[in-house]
């Protein structure tokens, strides 16, 4: 079935489902999780700091078991899915936009024998196709970002999260008080014309009658992981030869060195978002 996507979003499908993105998150970012990761050391390994953010998510989430019905909006190639459904048992969908990554999460689901509680949806979070009230929690890793409509995004998730639901989240953002203008080469490198905040967050669950449960800013993470990336990134060239073009990792390197020098700058902003839909 063909669906229509806003512009943003089909930038950012175009750019996921090519085959340099799609090996350079697969053999360098991680490959289960393509996220921002939580690091104990600078050297610290990206898979594994990857896996800490979403173990950490869980924790925030919690309690989950097998009757906890999850949404993933924007969920790559299905880490956290995964890790959801082997270590609580719990029911997930995975919708995201890129029909490349949704294969390489189908197939991992059926390596790792979790193919009976992961489904794998190719849509977009702009229209999540599900009915009103369907979910327990509706999980975000990293994705947002690349909506044209964020408001929109916060609206669907109210819609399809039941009474007393949870939505637990991270986000690349700019910081509350990013002076004007200091974003651009990051914003150009991604093709986007804004970056959300803590703040813009914190209006859109209110304007959606979402409540703020708790925000845990982990800032201090997000240049440490692009920085960690770009190290790897330069370490993987010889091995990408044949998977990854030259002239797509001179672009990625460069793009990761303006998030590393923004976050230093203090210029942005990331950490977990937990919101709650009252219970009535």
């Amino acid at each position: 079935m063909s669906v229509n996507y806003s512009d943003s979003v089909e930038t950012a499908r175009t750019y996921y489902n090519s085959d340099d993105a799609d090996n350079f998150y697969f053999h360098v970012w991680g490959g289960e999780d393509i996220h921002i990761g939580l690091y104990q050391d600078s050297d610290d390994d990206i898979a594994a700091a990857s896996r800490r953010t979403v173990e950490r998510m869980a924790v925030v989430a919690g309690p989950l078991d097998q009757e906890t019905r999850v949404l993933d909006i924007g969920s790559g190639f299905g880490g956290a899915a995964r890790y959801l459904a082997n270590r609580f048992g719990c029911q997930v969908t995975c919708l995201n936009l890129s029909e490349k990554e949704n294969e390489r999460n189908r197939a991992m689901n059926q390596e790792q024998d979790l193919d009976h509680l992961i489904s794998v949806v190719d849509g977009s979070f702009e229209s999540i196709p599900a009915a009103d009230e369907r979910f327990d929690l509706v999980w975000s890793q990293d994705a947002i970002l690349h909506s044209g409509d964020r408001g929109r995004v916060v609206g669907e998730v109210a819609r399809v999260l039941r009474p007393g639901g949870r939505f637990v989240f991270t986000d690349p953002m700019q910081a509350d008080d990013c002076p004007s203008g200091v974003l651009q080469p990051v914003l150009d490198r991604i093709h986007l014309s804004t970056l959300a905040s803590f703040a813009f967050y914190r209006r859109a669950a209110a304007q959606h009658h979402l409540e703020e449960v708790e925000v845990i800013p982990l800032t201090e993470y997000l240049p440490l992981h692009y920085e960690r990336v770009r190290q790897e990134l330069e370490h993987s060239r010889d091995s990408l030869t044949g998977k990854v073009s030259e002239s797509y990792i001179e672009r990625m390197s460069a793009g990761l060195g303006h998030w590393v020098e923004a976050g230093r700058n203090g210029y942005l902003s990331w950490g977990i978002m937990h919101f709650r839909k009252p219970a009535g």
